[in-house]
């Protein structure tokens, strides 16, 4: 239970530093993306479950305060979350280059994502411009918060959501 709440806190400071002081230091209208760096990493250290759910409640609140449509941003978060759980069981959480790797891909598919829910359905084909001007700067711009969120996020897991790991969930048993 104290996992679930210390979780919920997390994900309600993430997405208010990103309403916030990230907006503060937009470069170009470009803000990285806090909410899927946790996702991200929540999958990557808890696992698939983990990531699912905190994906799905960091882009319910998105939809809530920013999106159009409400679920896209939850379903596109959740995949993100869900997807990163894939590397739990065989990497280390304290390594920097597989969360790296997550969260540039992870953020190419999230930009390629928007780019078709909100352009290409309205017709506008612009892809290469959208890819150059929006996706690739956003990727750098959180890959760079990444070194330093993913420390933060490494240390909230480890010493406030400290659950006791399962002999299933070890490395070794194969489900």
């Amino acid at each position: 239970m104290r996992s679930k709440i210390v979780l919920a806190v997390t994900i309600l400071l993430s997405f208010l530093v990103q309403s916030t002081l990230l907006e503060r230091i937009a470069i170009g209208s470009i803000t990285p993306n806090l909410l899927l760096i946790l996702s991200a990493s929540m999958g990557l250290m808890r696992g698939r479950k983990s990531g699912l759910w905190t994906g799905f409640f960091s882009g319910l609140l998105i939809d809530l305060f920013y999106g159009s449509l409400l679920g896209v941003y939850a379903l596109i978060y959740m995949y993100v979350g869900f997807f990163s759980g894939y590397a739990h069981r065989i990497c280390y959480d304290d390594d920097l280059k597989v969360p790296l790797f997550l969260v540039a891909v992870s953020d190419l598919i999230y930009g390629i994502a928007v780019y078709g829910i909100q352009f290409l359905l309205r017709g506008r084909l612009g892809f290469g411009r959208y890819l150059t001007r929006i996706i690739l700067p956003e990727i750098f711009y959180t890959v760079f918060l990444t070194l330093i969120v993913y420390r933060i996020y490494y240390f909230i897991n480890y010493h406030f959501m400290k659950t006791a790991k399962k002999e299933s969930e070890s490395i070794w048993v194969l489900k």
